[in-house]
């Protein structure tokens, strides 16, 4: 009897104290949940009621009808295109450069900190610093036209032209590669170096062991930096603006300046439908890597 009243008194004092860390925690939570809403729940939610309807302002249900106006739109299916090219040829280009740079990092390189160093500085440079570097390269009376030249071959008008979105890729994969780089160094740190010592033991080579060792291990990491490389990707339109303007060439007229149009003419209905399609794809997108990755880690288990 007194065992069952003293593991009674522990369970209410153990539910006491779980109530109240639960209210301090909820305080605090407060007021970020409710920035969060404010700032985005609330829009997002209207955002995707004014798609349906014909008007912002007592505006009637009109069901799909903006939708298929938008489909049916050239600049947003150029813009949707676009953007999709984008994000599948750079995407894996930066997964690939920013593990072979931290693989290359763990090994002792002359100057590794100062690689690292310059690495990692495009991410506290203002965007307007960059965009200003880029267009002195690009820049039809630029650096790089100097130097073709002075090699004797004709200049190219980069920003105008189907080379626009290479450069939009070299200014995404420089201003992003160092975080993925940090992120890869972290995950190839955690992998016991006993794994790599059993393999040689037992005769792997240095490929066999990166399948078999660094890959698996390494997936986690890999699924995390490919879905913020895919977040960062759908950013791009900072740079892009600076460098373009409002309407760029039509390679690298993305979502972004379809939306940013749409809202300079005040054509609210087609801004929150593309806006709601774009978010879609990015959540079917992610919902997609995140259950692959759980399958993953499950079968790791």
């Amino acid at each position: 009897m007194k065992l069952l009243t003293s593991i009674r008194r522990f369970g209410r004092k153990l539910s006491v104290l779980l109530r109240k860390d639960g209210a301090a925690a909820m305080l605090f939570l407060t007021p970020s949940l409710l920035g969060f809403a404010v700032f985005y729940l609330i829009p997002l939610a209207m955002g995707v009621l004014y798609s349906f309807q014909d008007s912002t302002v007592d505006g009637s249900f009109v069901g799909l009808d903006n939708y298929r106006a938008l489909l049916a739109s050239a600049s947003f299916r150029k813009a949707a295109a676009n953007t999709f090219l984008f994000t599948g040829v750079s995407v894996p280009l930066i997964v690939a450069l920013s593990l072979l740079l931290a693989h290359l990092l763990r090994q002792r390189l002359f100057m590794r900190n100062l690689l690292q160093t310059a690495f990692v500085l495009p991410l506290v440079v203002p965007v307007a610093s960059i965009v200003m570097v880029w267009q002195i390269v690009f820049d039809w009376n630029g650096t790089l036209n100097v130097w073709m030249q002075m090699l004797h071959l004709e200049r190219v008008d980069w920003m105008k032209s189907d080379w626009s979105i290479v450069v939009l890729a070299v200014v995404y994969t420089w201003k992003n590669v160092g975080y993925n780089m940090i992120l890869f160094l972290a995950g190839l740190q955690n992998i016991p170096q006993d794994y790599y010592e059993t393999a040689q033991i037992e005769g792997a080579g240095k490929l066999r062991q990166w399948r078999h060792i660094t890959l698996v291990y390494l997936t986690p990491t890999m699924f995390f930096v490919v879905l913020m490389s895919i977040i960062n990707s759908f950013k791009v339109f900072r740079e892009t603006y600076l460098i373009a303007g409002d309407y760029p060439h039509d390679r690298i007229y993305m979502l972004q300046h379809y939306m940013n149009n749409m809202f300079v003419s005040l054509d609210v209905q087609k801004l929150t439908a593309a806006a709601t399609l774009m978010v879609g794809c990015m959540l079917l997108g992610v919902s997609g890597m995140l259950a692959v990755e759980r399958r993953f880690r499950n079968f790791m288990d």
